[in-house]
């Protein structure tokens, strides 16, 4: 394992490891106006929402490792304490990317990119029609992070308005994260896409206490063919199935033809049984999963 302490390697270096290691980042494209009028849309990875009872959001500005210059961004929310931080989605990516381009102040990224300004209802600066949410904020603080090249700033944003594209939702009325299709950043030239085959649900153990890892029995505990992800899953359960249970499925066709099969060889019947249980977990059908686990 590669290990680094942050005060032995140069600035630019730490920063491309610390870019490309914690990732996918949210992407927060704020639109900013300094005091004479000029509009600035730039975007930041370093974002994230932080509370929703009030609802703010923070994105930071770092100043820039090369020469230690401040962004236009930073500059206009010193000057004009608001913004509209805009999602990014798939369909505005390279437009995005182009807005990030470092023009000479004046300059308007909304012209450059192509994207659409549509006047904010609460705050100055105009939010991108093109983007599916769009949150205008009143900037509460400012906090400098540091005096150098790579300081970040952090910027803490109060929501006063939020604007959602309609075919953003499902039936049910949540964001859908398939229609959202929102793009996030990584490390260097790279993005990912947050929809399609690279979504996928996890139950949250919220509504129920689980019984842990610690708890499984170790046969299964130990199987050459279980991942962590789903020792994971078969921890989060209350209680193991019942005897009964566990009888009544000894029954099932495939677990008669295992017994069978393996009668004289136990460890193949256990790899069997294992690679059977995964198919369930794999289907999410954890309560049967269990039922094969701990069939003997």
């Amino acid at each position: 394992m590669k290990t680094v302490d942050p005060k032995e390697i140069e600035t630019a270096q730490l920063h491309g490891l610390l870019l490309g290691a914690i990732a996918p980042r949210p992407i927060a494209f704020a639109s900013t106006i300094d005091e004479a009028g000029n509009v600035n849309l730039s975007p930041f990875s370093f974002f994230n929402v932080f509370s929703s009872n009030p609802p703010i959001l923070i994105f930071s500005p770092a100043r820039r490792v090369r020469d230690n210059t401040t962004k236009h961004s930073l500059d206009n929310v010193l000057e004009v304490p608001e913004v509209v931080i805009n999602i990014v989605n798939f369909e505005m990516v390279e437009q995005m990317s182009l807005a990030s381009t470092e023009y000479e102040k004046g300059i308007n990224e909304f012209l450059k990119s192509g994207l659409t300004p549509v006047p904010s209802v609460k705050v100055k600066p105009p939010r991108v029609k093109e983007s599916p949410a769009a949150f205008e904020c009143k900037v509460l603080q400012v906090i400098p992070l540091g005096k150098e090249g790579g300081a970040g700033n952090l910027v803490l944003c109060e929501v006063l308005l939020a604007h959602f594209k309609d075919e953003i939702f499902d039936e049910q009325g949540k964001i859908d994260p398939n229609k959202l299709d929102a793009v996030a950043r990584m490390g260097g030239d790279w993005y990912c896409r947050a929809s399609g085959s690279a979504l996928f649900e996890v139950p949250k153990p919220v509504k129920n206490k689980g019984i842990g890892v610690d708890q499984i029995p170790d046969v299964v505990k130990k199987s050459l063919v279980l991942t962590g992800n789903n020792l994971g899953r078969l921890g989060n359960v209350e209680k193991l199935p019942t005897k009964e249970e566990v009888e009544a499925f000894s029954h099932d066709p495939a677990i008669k033809e295992m017994q069978k099969r393996f009668i004289n060889d136990k460890e193949s019947f256990i790899d069997h049984l294992h690679q059977y249980a995964k198919e369930f977990l794999e289907k999410g059908d954890l309560d049967t999963a269990w039922k094969v686990l701990l069939q003997k």
